[in-house]
């Protein structure tokens, strides 16, 4: 059997069905093995009518007894009572309660899952539901785990609910017989403990017991974690198997004379971290480095030490940030920095004219200038170099492994050094970053400022204005931030607008100005290069002010429905304050606050560490939201979850990277099938791991 055939090859299939099965994403038989229940119904999952309570999440199993549409205050809606040997529990549909009502019929038997609530009787609202026997006869006395499938309305119009998928998976799995290839080696299979692919197959959809189920799901997992780690290990597994032509004799002349002229002294993380970069210049093969960082961890001064070294030996260093703010920033910082030698530094931005940029280019060309700092357009187009050696990305997690792949391909043999300020927790860095070696600045700099945080409701927002105007009257400045979600942009630039307009008012005698998305990005760039200069004393802003941006004038971070934030844009933006000699101050504002939101509250009040919010951020929001992971450029996750999946991560990623390193092109007789199974169902990226 070919896992990559149509499932319109498998014999009961008809048309109708696999229309509305592609419609889903499910083409291939291997897709529809793939289908994986999303739960199981066994006897240690079944709640008795008798066992309810007000509240409490619950799945009963019994017999529908009666079905009747019942007319409401306000519309018809769908009652139906099911009954198991106990008593029984009223089930209760206001949306689409025709098309349900035709879902049911006396007679049949049900799970049905959801919150219980008591009204003249136990009751569930828009229960999950699935039909379960065939003849009526409960499975579940049986002792067999009933596997659950996902579906939606139109799978379920065309017959497939969770019974229909069963009906469709039984023959499929009786159908394997030996006919799956299994692509793991024997070595790693025992090395891990883990069942044959076929077995596992059987036992996720059909399982005997739970603890069959438990392995299955194991393998399956450990599959997709494996196979992402594999296409990051083979990629790293390329980049230390390049040979660098140009390589560094020593420090060169620059390094001794900027590390003395710094007017503070480098964190022991920083010079840990100097270190790192240091062996990894020096070799033979291209850096490829990841510097985390928390905001204000002094990763600016790090990357301009390694330009220096750079230098000193004789080649040019690219500087990439993400906005030209950044860009002008970074560019003021080098410029000061290396002011004194004869290090020559320019900014290469979109907003130039063609004349200037024709000049640039052949500049850069010439090897004129030894620091270059521009957007991502930097290694793109036209721009070539003389001599790059090293190439510095700023705030990389905004681009996936695809697109680093593809922004590098100008940079050949240079070496890599990728900065964020946002704290990735562990799991989540061993696969948007799997391919990098990691460094850690863990460390604030002496002197950096605390910033305190405060949790405040709308009531308290008078007292907040004269803490701001106190503030202001002795030279400082503000920053007042507004959400902004795509879905409700209209609404929200208007509640931000009224807001800049009554803050005006409020602060009266100061400048204030409003920075919005939908201002062409030379009047943004004017406005906030004006408050840097302090021209503007109060900025209000419907975007997330940039990342990086150094204003340290600005004491106050005024953060308006702050419940309607993550918690790493929050913590970013607190980070744009308490950059200067005095102490920062972050307000939270909070109108419409749910529980998940003050949780998020709460912790940024209670901690500043980063990675503690990173790690936080995961468990409230998930994974798959984090980063746009989605478009990440890595596969699709359709069991693992790395949020709850870490210790099969880290097996998975351990297997992979031996693997690369004994075999990165894959070519030994023992990995040929996962080389097969990597160029057919991850062709798209297998160019990516330099092995199409």
């Amino acid at each position: 059997m070919k896992l990559n055939a149509d499932i319109l090859s498998l014999k009961y299939m008809g048309s109708k069905k696999a229309e509305v099965l592609n419609e889903t994403g499910i083409f291939t038989i291997a897709d529809l093995l793939e289908h994986y229940p999303r739960r199981y119904l066994d006897r240690s999952t079944i709640s008795y009518t008798t066992d309810l309570q007000k509240d409490m999440q619950a799945t009963v199993v019994g017999k529908v007894t009666g079905t009747q549409m019942r007319r409401g205050r306000r519309r018809a809606y769908f009652e139906m009572v099911v009954a198991d040997e106990r008593g029984f529990l009223k089930c209760r549909w206001f949306n689409g309660a025709k098309w349900i009502q035709k879902r049911f019929k006396k007679g049949d038997l049900v799970a049905v899952s959801g919150k219980v609530d008591f009204f003249g009787g136990f009751q569930m609202v828009h229960p999950d539901f699935d039909l379960l026997s065939e003849d009526g006869s409960n499975p579940i006395n049986t002792g067999i785990v009933v596997p659950l499938y996902p579906s939606g309305q139109k799978l379920q119009s065309a017959g497939l609910d969770s019974r229909g998928f069963r009906r469709l998976m039984k023959p499929l799995i009786e159908s394997l017989n030996g006919k799956i290839q299994e692509f793991l080696p024997q070595a790693i299979l025992e090395g891990q403990k883990l069942i044959g692919l076929e077995q596992a197959f059987r036992n996720i959809h059909f399982p005997e017991n739970l603890d069959e189920l438990k392995q299955a799901r194991r393998r399956m997992k450990f599959n997709e974690l494996f196979f992402m780690q594999l296409l990051l290990a083979i990629r790293r597994q390329g980049k230390e198997e390049t040979v660098k032509a140009n390589r560094y004799t020593g420090y060169g002349d620059y390094l001794t004379s900027q590390y003395g002229k710094l007017p503070f002294e480098l964190t022991d993380a920083q010079k840990r971290v100097m270190g790192e970069i240091w062996d990894d210049l020096r070799s033979s093969h291209p850096m490829n480095r990841l510097l985390q960082g928390d905001v204000g961890s002094g990763k600016t001064v790090i990357s301009l030490l390694s330009a220096a070294i750079a230098a000193g030996n004789g080649y040019q260093s690219a500087i990439m940030a993400p906005t030209e703010i950044l860009a002008e920033q970074h560019f003021k910082n080098a410029v000061r920095f290396f002011e004194g030698t004869p290090l020559r530094v320019t900014l290469l931005t979109g907003s130039q004219t063609a004349a200037q940029k024709r000049e640039l280019y052949k500049a850069i060309r010439e090897g004129y200038y030894h620091v270059i700092i521009g957007t991502h357009a930097l290694i793109q187009g036209k721009v070539k170099f003389e001599k790059l050696q090293l190439v510095v990305i700023d705030e990389q997690h905004r681009f996936g492994v695809l697109q680093r792949g593809e922004l590098l391909e100008k940079a050949g043999e240079a070496d890599v050094l990728v900065m964020t300020a946002t704290p990735i927790p562990r799991t989540l860095s061993m696969t948007i970053y799997g391919d990098l070696a990691v460094s850690i600045i863990d460390e604030l700099p002496a002197g950096r400022q605390k910033i305190l945080t405060r949790k405040v409701d709308v009531h308290t927002l008078p007292k907040v204005y004269d803490f701001i105007r106190d503030e202001l009257k002795v030279g400082r400045q503000a920053f007042v931030v507004y959400p902004l979600i795509e879905e409700s942009e209209k609404i929200d630039l208007e509640a931000a607008t009224q807001g800049f307009e009554k803050l005006a008012v409020h602060f009266k005698g100061y400048k204030t100005a409003l920075l919005h998305g939908r201002m062409k990005s030379e009047e943004k760039d004017g406005i906030m290069q004006a408050f840097s200069r302090n021209e503007i004393q109060v900025l209000v802003s419907t975007t997330v002010i940039e990342v990086g941006i150094d204003i340290p004038n600005a004491t106050i971070m005024l953060i308006e429905n702050a419940e309607r934030f993550g918690l790493a844009q929050l913590h970013q933006l607190r980070g744009r304050i308490g950059r200067g000699e005095h102490r920062g101050v972050c307000v939270l504002v909070h109108r419409k606050p749910n529980e998940d939101s003050l949780d998020r509250l709460n912790i940024m009040v209670e901690t500043r560490d980063g990675f503690k919010i990173a790690e936080e951020d995961l468990r409230i929001r998930g994974a798959g939201d984090i980063f746009g992971t989605r478009q990440s450029g890595l596969p699709a996750l359709k069991i693992a979850n790395i949020l709850y999946d870490g210790d099969i991560l880290k097996q998975a990623r351990q297997t992979a990277f031996d693997l690369a390193k004994a075999d990165p092109h894959l070519r030994k007789s023992d990995h040929k099938n996962i080389r097969a199974v990597i160029l057919d169902k991850y062709a798209e990226l297998s160019t990516l791991a330099g092995i199409g």
